[in-house]
């Protein structure tokens, strides 16, 4: 795909839902907001103002940015891409959600990547679940897959196979219980790579044998504090190295970002991002890096 598969790699092109598309309407909200364990309904208004706003910081990066269009078949999650494919050096590999209600994401994000043209690679299948929001490339030829509740060991065995030779080392992440399988805890709910050598991360919740690999790989650990973990410190979406995007709010971490001299610009999300528990990250599926 001419593609770099690290993280923090400028962003040339990326795959995002519109709170129009992915809420609907207020009825739409009502209903499905309880059973997806969003913690409070969105205000829709407010929702499309503040991803106006988020939108800003995606298009001044300068990236292709191609809006998935409404499908009935997805509900409020679909807001979040990021989760339903992973992106590899064959192209797209469609996820199979761990979370049963987003079953039908990676169907429809499908159906969209084969009209924009991207390249599929293929597909994680039952019984195996895999979630991108578990998968962190640390280069073209190293990735780390968080194993807990939303991707589980057959689907990191497919998405190992489906790699084949474009790989050197695939680093499986065991995640911890935290809040339980009703809960979301993905593997970039602890780390996001702003850059090859600096990463921001939880190491409360961090395992030991992970934290060390990235040390050893050079990396320095922005450390987010306990009280910003809850709002979504970690979830920082690097546009190039050290250039991101992160939710407003967590004012220790923006400046421990800006002492390794990262430019931080900072979004509103309280219903797009808090009340889903998304951050930008989970708003965005990056398809190409260069």
């Amino acid at each position: 795909m001419g593609n770099s598969l690290s993280e923090v790699a400028r962003l040339t092109h990326v795959l995002v839902k519109h709170p129009r598309d992915a809420f609907v309407d207020e009825s739409t909200i009502a209903a499905q907001w309880k059973p997806l364990n969003f913690v409070s309904p969105p205000a829709l208004a407010s929702a499309i103002a503040e991803y106006e706003a988020f939108f800003d910081s995606i298009r001044a990066a300068g990236a292709r940015v191609d809006f998935l269009p409404r499908d009935d078949r997805t509900n409020l999650d679909s807001l979040y891409p990021r989760d339903a494919s992973v992106v590899s050096a064959h192209g797209v590999i469609l996820c199979n959600m761990g979370k049963r209600a987003r079953a039908n994401e990676p169907a429809a994000q499908e159906a969209a990547l084969r009209q924009l043209g991207v390249p599929i690679a293929g597909s994680i299948t039952e019984p195996g679940h895999l979630e991108g929001g578990d998968v962190v490339w640390l280069d073209d030829r190293s990735v780390a897959v968080g194993r807990g509740y939303r991707t589980d060991d057959e689907g990191i065995r497919q998405f190992r196979a489906l790699l084949g030779d474009s790989i050197d080392e695939l680093i499986v992440v065991p995640l911890p219980h935290w809040r339980g399988p009703g809960d979301v805890l993905h593997l970039m709910s602890l780390v996001s790579p702003v850059d090859r050598d600096l990463a921001v991360v939880y190491s409360p919740l961090l395992p030991v044998p992970f934290r060390e690999r990235l040390i050893a790989r050079g990396c320095t650990l922005v450390e987010v504090p306990d009280a910003e973990f809850e709002s979504m410190g970690t979830n920082v979406l690097a546009l190039a190295p050290r250039i991101c995007v992160m939710l407003a709010g967590n004012p220790r971490t923006r400046r421990a970002l800006e002492q390794a001299g990262a430019a931080v610009s900072e979004y509103v999300g309280n219903e797009i991002s808090v009340k889903g528990a998304g951050g930008p990250t989970c708003l965005t599926r990056p398809i190409a890096r260069t």
